[in-house]
């Protein structure tokens, strides 16, 4: 029996669903097409194969995750904008593991390209403006809030400050606090902004 409606967003979609569900790694087109009840074969005349599949669920969540930084740095700066913008994603990896993980799919550079990849660049740029650093320390800072960012929230979704009397949320709220003032520290009147 055919399926009316099933397109590639709407896989995509459906895809993101399972990861945030069951993990990243374990979504495949066969455990979609279960989800939809059709035959395997059916679904590759949407997508070309699980790793099309994940790619899309890729750009669907990072397309996602941007939309969700932008409306949390919207008005703000300094301290503020980065806050915003750290909890955008930690929130975002908790609401949607698997999606937060599909982010993280190396993508080839077209394709990054093509998505929303450079978004996340850009308002990581957009933040650091404020802070007024000159190249090559603003592609430090873009490099060192990513790693800061996505390595406390790899850490913490697995479990990893369970062991501890301190609340996840004090250490988080101490790292953001020293990147801020790591970042005026670095500031110059000749730098970017």
């Amino acid at each position: 029996m055919a399926r009316a409606g099933l397109t590639p967003e709407v896989l995509a979609r459906a895809g993101a669903e399972l990861a945030d569900e069951v993990g990243f790694d374990q979504v495949t087109v066969t455990e979609l097409a279960r989800r939809f009840d059709v035959k395997v074969a059916s679904l590759y005349s949407h997508v070309r194969s699980s790793h099309d599949l994940k790619v899309r669920i890729a750009l669907l969540a990072l397309a996602e995750l941007a939309d969700r930084a932008t409306d949390a740095i919207a008005g703000r700066s300094g301290r503020d904008a980065l806050a915003a913008f750290a909890e955008a994603y930690r929130g975002y990896a908790r609401e949607h593991p698997g999606r937060y993980d599909a982010a993280r799919l190396r993508l080839d550079p077209e394709t990054a390209a093509a998505g929303a990849a450079p978004r996340h660049s850009h308002l990581t740029r957009a933040i650091l403006r404020g802070y007024r650093l000159p190249e090559p320390d603003q592609t430090h800072a873009v490099r060192l809030l990513g790693s800061v960012f996505h390595g406390y929230i790899g850490l913490e979704s697995a479990g990893g400050f369970a062991h501890t009397p301190v609340p996840p949320q004090e250490s988080w709220d101490w790292i953001v606090d020293s990147l801020d003032t790591l970042l005026r520290a670095r500031s110059t009147p000749e730098g970017t902004g």
